[in-house]
């Protein structure tokens, strides 16, 4: 039986399984935005969720965080933070399954990627602009291209024949996916169904990723990212939710600089990330690997990346 994962990215948060998505730190006082001009009819649902999340981009801003840079002189990591930052990140899950649903708890779990093409199909709700539109796919295909380069695995978009949805949707929108998310992921439960349509205002982004029973290869996907978000705060969702739906579910505080983390100092895949991402697909390590099985391999793998210690 087909297992899913959750992976949950919180801008303050992330989850796994296969869940992740995107919650946010604690409150924050947050100045009103400049207003914007509105280039698509609004409900007030959606209008009260602009509103809100411009204001959250412009407090998160302000405080210094969501970088773009990548890391730098300030971050430093060693081959051995990048082996412990893999393990935190690819080997445990931020989530695990209770009666029934995902609650927030730290447990080991086994290694999971892709072994099959990934083929992306991006969805846009009626109340996504025409530009908005051309913007998003342009940047989620120049994204795709530099994982795939990075990864080595098969990766692009299309609408035709997807094994990995990206929904871009409003509020209302998202609420009505239910039938669209039970098409894609039949095994999801009413619950997990649910945690999407009734996503709340601190979830920024999420995605679920699932896997043939006990595998840890997983076939299927589905992001959802709010329509509502401004420009960066989109990007970086786009950024998170695509690389945890590739096998890197769970976040870390102690990874630095990384988008796998709840901090939100980085807003976009980072070095660090990307030597991650090489190490998860490397052809030594294999879906489904525990912990102990992975971990020599990770360790070799990190010094032969960027050396021993210094």
């Amino acid at each position: 039986m087909p297992q899913a994962h959750i992976l949950k990215t919180f801008i303050a948060g992330a989850a796994c399984a296969a869940l992740a998505a995107c919650d946010m730190p604690a409150p924050i006082d947050m100045p009103d935005p400049a207003p914007a001009p509105i280039t698509a009819p609004d409900t007030p649902k959606s209008a009260s969720a602009r509103a809100y999340y411009g204001q959250v981009q412009t407090a998160l801003l302000s405080q210094g965080l969501m970088r773009t840079d990548g890391g730098g002189k300030d971050t430093p990591f060693d081959n051995r933070m990048l082996a412990d930052n893999f393990i935190r990140v690819a080997l445990f899950d931020e989530y695990a399954r209770e009666s029934g649903a995902f609650v927030r708890q730290e447990t080991a779990s086994k290694l999971r990627r892709w072994e099959v093409p990934i083929i992306v199909g991006i969805r846009f709700g009626a109340s996504v602009p025409l530009d908005k539109q051309a913007t998003d796919r342009a940047r989620i295909a120049s994204y795709l291209a530099r994982l795939s380069a990075i990864t080595g695995h098969s990766m692009r978009v299309d609408d035709g024949v997807p094994n990995f949805w990206i929904y871009i949707v409003s509020e209302d929108e998202r609420e009505a996916l239910g039938p669209k998310i039970r098409a894609a992921l039949p095994n999801l439960s009413a619950t997990d169904v649910a945690g999407i349509t009734a996503m709340p205002r601190s979830t920024y982004c999420l995605v679920y990723a699932l896997s043939e029973g006990n595998s840890g290869a997983y076939t299927r996907a589905f992001a959802v990212i709010r329509a509502e978000h401004p420009d960066l705060l989109r990007l970086s969702c786009l950024h998170e939710e695509i690389a945890q739906g590739l096998g890197l579910a769970n976040d870390s505080p102690r990874a630095r600089p990384s988008i796998f983390n709840d901090d939100e100092e980085f807003a976009m895949l980072t070095d660090q990330d990307e030597l991650m991402l090489r190490m998860l697909y490397d052809p030594s390590l294999r879906p489904g690997m525990t912990l102990t099985q992975a971990r020599p391999i990770v360790e070799a793998l990190a010094t032969r990346l960027i050396g021993g210690d210094s």
